[in-house]
């Protein structure tokens, strides 16, 4: 018997494919406990437009996404610190600072998104990397100066 997979099942398949399993497992476990409907040509026409739609929706979230990377790199931003003595900061900047910096130009981005491997604590400018989308990530350029 020919099944979809609706869930992912450990030595079977993941979401969306089409299986040949013995008729009892498919009647009695996969299909009442949800994890699979019967490959019938209607559910099969389905499963095809429901993967087309995903695609469409994949790629637009990629295209946004690209567009919004190549605008973080083309602009900077610039954060004021209060300084201590050899230009260490009181302080330090975090992914969060940097978020909110990229609020204030019109950016929205999520602190989460912003991939800095440990707090900033000197002055300087230096490129942090902010992951937009699983296949997109910019390269930003901050620059962290005195607060006078």
């Amino acid at each position: 018997m020919q099944v979809i997979l609706r869930e992912d099942v450990a030595n079977l398949g993941s979401v969306g494919d089409m299986v040949r399993v013995k008729p009892g497992y498919a009647r009695n476990y996969l299909i009442p406990k949800g994890m699979a409907i019967e490959a019938t040509l209607r559910n099969i026409k389905q499963l095809e437009h429901q993967k087309k739609q995903i695609q469409d929706r994949v790629f637009k979230a990629t295209k946004s996404a690209q567009g919004l990377a190549h605008k973080l790199e083309s602009i900077s931003v610039t954060i004021a610190q209060r300084v201590g003595e050899n230009d260490r900061l009181f302080g330090s900047v975090t992914n969060k600072n940097i978020a909110d910096a990229l609020q204030e130009e019109g950016i929205q981005v999520e602190k989460n998104k912003v991939l800095l491997e440990e707090p900033i604590k000197k002055l300087g400018v230096y490129t942090v990397p902010i992951k937009l989308h699983p296949e997109v990530t910019a390269e930003l350029k901050v620059w962290v100066v005195e607060e006078t």
